[in-house]
């Protein structure tokens, strides 16, 4: 290892770097401006008319090939066109008073066919077609059926509800019907929420205050600009996808609002390099040049990191989690690419009359930040110890981290769907009705079968409809109905308990439903989360290598993006699974669990997008301590210009999961909320202070970079003697 005097020098300020790569491509868009410009806006359009139609082309399949549980569900949709891995809606219906089921059974019988001819894609499992005594309430003045339904094959609402609702309302006068189940109980019986649009509105207009504090000039619009073309071609990409593959509809949520949030920072990246190349006197376009070779190299760079944690979704053996990889890791990609022709292009235009009133000015770094900057190096140690202290609050919870569906609890506890579920719980019947299992079985041991399920301890009745509803093709499904919900792994005793009872039991093909499919889920994706986390890690930590010309620097950032994002999951399951401010700030009770999808999903984007941060700041402080050679200084003066865009960059982002907590459902609400702390966590916490502190006390450890690997790179890149 060879330590040299000190790091090379970079060129003077407002000087014109080399126009090799980036450079160049800055030079060529400037050449072709109007040319550029013209083709976003073709591209920009035909977005926007294809964006209609993306919405009802995108999948809610959660397919588990190869598992056991997805594959009894998938065999039990070819056979029936419904059931197997979506949860069933259940119907009931209340005699009126001084009547009795008993007594009315024909009439509810002939309601229930009713719903048959209304609803001709679903399966009624009623009292007249099992004569099961479990589907009536113990006061015997309620009934209640199962409908089983087809899966969602697009991203629109679901109207077999009302319609079984409507079926038997008409048919039944004067009963009081209803209709519940967990996708009712989730939405708390609202249809739609404020819809993607609008919470991309509403993120955007937070953006704009953010911006216009940060600009103090019209160049706020520009970046909203810059993502309003982002998001709408990738929404175009996305739809020609559609026809090649099933998306997931999660992706559409990601695009809209996540690429406002990467637009918007990269914009915000590069537009500030250039209005400070600007004052320290360069031309308009020696300005848009060195912005594009420096702030450009870090939008490359940052989009790439991004790119790679959607990208590390496609080991999972789930294809909708491949989809959200392949189609979110086309968000940064996009950004990128727009951020990187179109933004110098109307910047070498109008860019400079956008530049009003000129209030703000960049020539030095600021005051703020290289005072908070210079405070840390000087107390480095107390600053890792106040991040350390905060982090490991937020990381204890974890430990006690579960994963399934949301509690009962913390569903709608007002509106129809939990009237009616309240009604069937007063009458005896358990909430393991909303997770029924479908257990699959050749028809000759089809009873024998039924027999043993019923004495399996937790599971309450066996149903074994008769005709078409139950039999197909020498095949029966018969449904169980559980003692409790199968929401998490500490409500699986049933489950449990069913399959080892049925284990070599003649005749049995398998189980599906919830609780079955949940346990598939925990042992394929969680099971695959090291090679996952492996790529990832792997993957980054090379670039960033390259990136920082430091192995020390893309080690300790992949370090502390997982500390970050543990304590996230630390704070997700105090926030939400023990309720400690949920209930307060969305009226939600405690989720009891964390929605099994929803980690990998932060996993996933967090990743990336919390190291943009950690890549805004180090490169900036990498160009520094190469024009310095010294480490302080490089730290106080690249968190002096970097400090207030990543805050900047932080808040906007925030704000667009913000924007995303108002959908009306539970799981979309722990989503945001998981993505919004993680990302204000990692920016002010991690970010401003841990990484600043531990870049000060590892002084000339941080320039370390194998013999090799600084032979291959053509420079001398050992660490020289901090300042």
């Amino acid at each position: 290892m060879t330590v040299t005097a000190s790091a090379p020098k970079a060129p003077p300020a407002g000087a014109v770097p080399p126009r090799r790569g980036l450079g160049r491509l800055a030079a060529a868009v400037l050449r072709h401006r109007r040319l550029i410009m013209v083709a976003w806006l073709v591209l920009f359009l035909a977005g926007g008319m294809a964006a209609g139609k993306v919405s009802n082309r995108l999948k809610f399949d959660f397919a588990l090939p190869g598992q056991p549980g997805y594959e009894t569900a998938h065999r039990i949709t070819q056979l029936y066109g419904n059931g197997g891995e979506t949860s069933p809606d259940i119907a009931v219906v209340t005699v009126p008073a001084g009547q009795t089921v008993a007594a009315d059974r024909a009439a509810i019988a002939a309601g229930f066919d009713r719903v048959r001819a209304a609803v001709p894609e679903a399966r009624v499992v009623d009292l007249a077609n099992t004569n099961d005594p479990a589907l009536v309430t113990r006061d015997g003045r309620s009934t209640w059926a199962l409908i089983l339904t087809p899966t969602p094959h697009g991203f629109s609402n679901n109207t077999l509800p009302k319609r079984v609702q409507a079926a038997l309302g008409s048919s039944l006068p004067g009963y009081g019907v209803g209709v519940t189940g967990m996708d009712q109980l989730a939405s708390g019986g609202h249809d739609k929420g404020p819809g993607v649009l609008l919470e991309t509105v509403v993120g955007g207009l937070g953006a704009l205050a953010v911006l216009a504090f940060v600009f103090a000039s019209l160049l706020a619009l520009l970046p909203l600009l810059i993502a309003a073309v982002s998001i709408v071609t990738t929404l175009l990409v996305i739809l020609g996808l559609t026809y090649l593959t099933d998306v997931s509809f999660i992706v559409q949520f990601l695009v809209s609002l996540i690429g406002l949030g990467v637009a918007i920072d990269y914009s915000l990246l590069l537009v500030t390099r250039w209005r400070e190349e600007r004052d320290k006197g360069a031309t308009n376009e020696e300005a848009i040049v060195v912005a594009t070779t420096t702030a450009g190299r870090t939008v490359a760079l940052s989009g790439l990191t991004v790119a790679i944690g959607l990208l590390s979704l496609v080991v999972l053996p789930m294809p909708s989690m491949r989809s959200v990889g392949f189609g979110g890791m086309l968000i940064p990609l996009v950004s990128v690419s727009v951020v990187l022709t179109l933004l110098p292009a109307i910047l070498g235009g109008i860019g400079q009359r956008m530049d009003w009133p000129h209030v703000r000015h960049e020539r030095t770094a600021s005051r703020a930040w290289s005072g908070w900057a210079q405070r840390i190096v000087n107390h480095r140690w107390i600053g890792v110890g106040a991040a350390a202290v905060v982090l490991g609050l937020l990381i204890v919870p974890i430990f006690g981290i579960r994963f399934g569906q949301d509690s009962l609890s913390s569903l709608s506890q007002s509106g129809p769907a939990h009237q009616t579920l309240e009604t069937l719980t007063a009458g005896g019947v358990p909430t393991g009705v909303l997770t029924p299992l479908e257990v699959l079985v050749r028809s000759g041991d089809a009873p024998a079968v039924q027999a043993r399920l019923s004495r399996v301890p937790g599971i309450t009745t066996v149903a074994l409809p008769a005709g078409p509803t139950g039999t197909r093709a020498g095949i029966t499904d018969l449904v169980a109905v559980p003692d409790v919900a199968s929401l998490n792994n500490t409500t699986l005793g049933p489950v449990n308990a069913a399959r080892s009872a049925l284990a070599g039991q003649p005749g049995v093909i398998g189980m599906a439903g919830q609780g079955p499919i949940l346990q598939d889920f925990s042992k394929a994706i969680y099971g695959h989360f090291p090679l996952m986390f492996g790529l990832i890690a792997l993957l980054t930590a090379v670039l960033l290598t390259f990136a920082f010309r430091s192995a020390v620097l893309a080690v300790k950032a992949v370090v502390l993006n997982l500390i970050s994002l543990t304590a996230t999951f630390g704070f997700m399951a105090w926030f939400w699974q023990e309720g400690h401010g949920s209930d307060a700030l969305f009226s939600i009770p405690a989720t009891g669990a964390i929605t099994f999808w929803i980690p990998l999903m932060v996993f996933a984007f967090l990743f990336g997008l919390s190291m943009d941060y950690e890549v805004f700041i180090l490169t900036r402080v990498r160009e520094e301590y190469d024009r310095t050679g010294s480490t302080t200084t490089a730290v106080v003066e690249g968190l002096g210009r970097t400090g207030r865009l990543v805050t900047s960059a932080a808040l906007i982002l925030f704000l667009a999961f913000a924007s995303l907590a108002s959908a009306p459902v539970t799981d979309i609400k722990v989503l945001a909320t998981g993505l919004g702390v993680g990302i204000l966590l990692d920016a002010t916490v991690v970010r401003a202070l841990l990484v600043p502190a531990l870049v000060a006390l590892l002084g000339r450890w941080n320039w370390w970079l194998p013999g090799p690997l600084a032979r291959w790179s053509g420079r001398r890149l050992a660490p020289a003697p901090a300042a």
